[in-house]
């Protein structure tokens, strides 16, 4: 079975949320990253970078599989699924134009944002907060004209977006006037898959 080590964080999140939309069966492995056990050489010896979530296969494409970074988790499961991904063309492209735009943009400014919010640091946040917002404003308005961050219909990048929306308040990030974003999450955040998802990682914080 499928082993993700995680914790309640807006990437761990994104690899059970592909899982169960996938209907792979799982089990997760907590990593408590606020009492540093991403830094136990046991976790260490899985990913050396020493970040959740790692996923570990045993039955990956040439024997087990240990796999980091979660956009990377995330097309591997839709690959070996064949599901929220298309399989060519521009809408294959689309998919893969979000993952890049939340890994090189969204993602890091939501957790520099959120980092310079908890440290008090008000020239970080003069710096972060605004871009976050502004990325969250470039969704929006996308999300005026189609029904997913992608296109019109659901992907892995919807799951890679929602899994830092799920935790915007961290970065100072609300829908007010952000009607699409709101419909898009909310929507999400009902499908079965997400509500089974959710629920489990938020388990881990009890």
């Amino acid at each position: 079975m499928i082993q993700v080590h995680l914790f309640a964080t807006p990437n761990s999140v994104k690899v059970p949320l592909a899982l169960e939309e996938a209907g792979l069966p799982y089990e997760l492995v907590r990593v408590n990253v606020r009492a540093g056990e991403q830094r136990d050489p046991a976790f260490v010896s899985l990913n050396p970078n020493a970040k959740v979530p790692v996923l570990v296969d045993p039955d990956g494409p040439d024997g087990e599989l240990v796999l980091t970074e979660s956009a990377a988790i995330l097309v591997y499961i839709a690959e070996k699924t064949g599901t929220m991904l298309p399989a060519g063309g521009t809408a294959r492209a689309r998919v893969f134009e979000q993952l890049l735009f939340h890994a090189s943009a969204l993602s890091p400014n939501f957790g520099n944002a959120g980092w310079a919010r908890g440290a008090e640091n008000e020239g970080a946040q003069a710096r972060f907060t605004p871009e976050a917002n502004r990325l969250t404003d470039l969704l929006e308005a996308k999300l005026a004209g189609q029904r997913f961050v992608a296109g019109d219909e659901f992907s892995i990048a919807d799951i890679a977006h929602w899994g830092w929306f799920w935790r915007r308040a961290f970065a100072g990030i609300d829908f007010e006037n952000r009607p699409n974003l709101q419909r898009w999450f909310d929507e999400l955040a009902a499908r079965p898959a997400f509500v089974t998802a959710e629920a489990r990682v938020n388990a881990l914080l009890a």
